[in-house]
This record gives structure tokens, C-alpha cells and sequence, in this order.
């Protein structure tokens, strides 16, 4: 975390020292702010090398501090959230939150988590393997070299997390590879939310199926994971 930005959106000026301090310790640079307008002018001024961002703030709420940071300027984000809120959990997820920490945590947790964060989002996206240059999933055809999927006479618009993920599982169809595996071998990492996984693979069968919420290719493998078939 040498030297790295970290932006932190708290309104609890004790839960800010806290953080502020632990990650400084970490040789992190951090920026406090203690709403929710103020947090977003300054992460898309400067954009940082990553958000930690409280959801229950005053004004402008964590969500929507997410949802505009995703869109305008997308940077890693961490959502600090209250114990058992898994809906806003999954909303924060699929507004493009990283990971999440739950109140009270343990200030080293959270480090550790920030630390996961960022090695995943700076670190070069997982090599797709050796193989054909075009791949024939049937419903979609990927260009492995050009990082292009198409569907038909379309390019599907997927983010470089969504391209790995499809490459994939579309290397080893009928293949079932639960949510842990997923996370390790797209992600590269063992640690982090798995609901992760869960919020691509929607992403993914609204951009891929024809039918997402009747899958028949990237289908789920009840009480293991996902697999594709062709």
C-alpha cells in the first residue's frame, strides 16, 4: 500500500481515525471527507487508488456515492455497512463496490480487506491460456487476442472483469466451479465477498442470454456454483 491513495467517507469522525490511521501505518495516503457530497467531488477531482465508503451517510447516501464514483470515474470501493444489512450489501455490489466490511470490524480486518482490494484491481487480469484465437460458445463468439465477444453482429459490451469470467468457464464447459474457485482463479484472489461472483454472473447472463432470468447456457449448479454449456 506504499504510497497509494485511499480516500475514506465516513461521517463518524472516531471510525475515520481509526481508519485513517490503521492505513496510514500501512504507508497509504488518506484523505478523510465526512459526507457524502463532499466524498464524491473529491474522489472525481482526484480520483483515488481506492474508496473506503460508509453507506449510512448524511445527505447524500453511500449508494449513491457509489453508484455516480462507478460511473464517472470507477475506482475500487470498500463499503463499510451495518452487521446483517444484506440487501444494501447486495445493491452496494452490484453498483460496482468491491468487497464490504460489516460494523463493528476489526480495524486490521479492514486492512487486510483494502489490501485484497487493491492487489486484485492493480494486478494484470488472469492470462486466458493457451488455445484457440476464437472461441465458439454457441451463443457468442470471443476474440481471446482482441478482448471482443460477439453476438451475432454485436459486440457485448463486457468489462474486463465479465471477458475473464466468460473466457473461463467457456474453456471448460459443463465444467461446475463453485464461488470460491471463481473468485481465486478470475479474481486471483482467495479473500473477498463471493457475492461477487454472484452480481457478474447476473451482469453476464443479461449481456449473453437471451433469456436471463431462463438461462441455458451460463446456468447455476444448485448447492456448487455455475458452469456453462454450450
Amino acid at each position: 500500500m506504499e504510497r497509494q491513495r485511499v480516500l475514506v467517507i465516513d461521517d463518524d469522525p472516531n471510525v475515520s481515525e481509526v481508519v485513517a490511521t490503521y492505513l496510514r501505518r500501512e504507508g497509504a495516503i488518506v484523505e478523510v471527507c465526512s459526507d457524502g457530497e463532499t466524498g464524491l467531488e473529491t474522489a472525481l477531482a482526484d480520483p483515488p487508488d481506492l474508496v473506503v465508503l460508509d453507506l449510512m451517510l448524511p445527505g447524500l447516501d453511500g449508494l449513491e456515492v457509489c453508484r455516480r464514483i462507478q460511473a464517472l470515474a470507477p475506482v475500487p470501493v470498500v463499503m463499510l455497512t451495518a452487521k446483517g444489512d444484506e440487501t444494501e450489501r447486495i445493491v452496494g455490489l452490484e453498483l460496482g463496490a468491491d468487497d464490504y466490511v460489516s460494523k463493528p470490524f476489526s480495524p486490521r480486518e479492514l486492512v487486510a480487506r483494502v489490501k485484497a482490494v487493491l492487489r486484485r484491481a492493480h494486478a494484470p487480469l488472469q492470462p486466458v491460456g493457451a488455445g484457440a484465437a476464437v472461441l465458439d460458445a454457441g451463443v457468442v463468439q470471443i476474440d481471446v487476442a482482441a478482448h471482443e465477444v460477439r453476438r451475432g453482429d454485436e459486440i457485448l459490451p463486457l468489462t474486463a472483469r465479465e471477458f475473464e469470467l466468460l473466457v473461463h468457464l467457456v474453456r471448460h464447459p459443463r465444467r461446475a466451479f463453485r464461488r470460491e474457485e471463481l473468485l481465486e482463479r478470475v479474481w486471483g484472489s482467495r479473500y473477498g465477498d463471493t457475492s461477487t461472483v454472484t452480481v457478474h454472473v447476473r451482469r453476464l447472463r443479461e449481456k449473453v442470454e437471451e433469456d436471463p432470468s431462463n438461462p441455458r447456457h451460463l446456468v447455476t449448479v444448485w448447492g456448487v456454483g455455475y458452469r456453462w454449456e454450450p
